[in-house]
This record gives structure tokens, sequence and C-alpha cells, in this order.
């Protein structure tokens, strides 16, 4: 099972402002990985797991990915051993890939 790291201070900001629907789809979304081994992670249409290639990781990280939070925004996130690490949640779309 993917075990959620939801400490970052950026993604807490994101997802706490969120509007109520759409902050619901994002509770929905992080419930529904944590009952997700990685390969489901990986091959989960809903979640359209992409490795970024527009942005530099930050030192330490070997890639960060973009994932489907809701139906209008992306959250990007990076694997750590079993632990899947958030970073933010985009306002929208192509803001996940840096754009």
């Amino acid at each position: 099972m993917v075990r959620l790291d939801l400490n970052n201070p950026v993604f807490q900001e994101n997802l706490l402002t969120l509007q109520k629907p759409e902050r619901h789809a994002a509770l929905d979304t992080l419930n529904k990985i944590r009952q997700l081994t990685w390969n489901q992670v990986y091959r989960d249409p809903g979640l359209k797991w992409e490795k970024i290639t527009s942005v530099r990781p930050p030192a330490g990280i070997d890639a960060i990915y973009s994932l489907r939070s809701t139906q209008a925004r992306r959250a990007t996130a990076y694997r750590d051993g079993d632990i899947m690490r958030f970073l933010t949640v985009a306002p929208d779309h192509d803001a996940a890939y840096g754009k």
C-alpha cells in the first residue's frame, strides 16, 4: 500500500484553500491512493501519474510527478520508498508542469 505524506506547507495551503467541492474531490483522491499499491498508482487511468520533465527536481529527489487530484487540478508529488510525498496542488493543469 502507498503511504501519504501531506506535511508539505505549500501542499497544505493549496489543499485547504480549495473551494469545498474541489477540496472534497481531492480528499477522495487521497483516500483512493491510500488503498492502492504503487503498481496500481502507475497504471490508474484516473490518476494519470506522469513524470514532469519541464521542472528540475530539488536536490535529493530523482523526479517530480504530476497526478490528477480533481477533475480540474493536478497535484505534484514524488516517491520516497513506499511514501508518496505531496508538494503542491496546482491552480490549473498547466501550472503543475511549471508553465
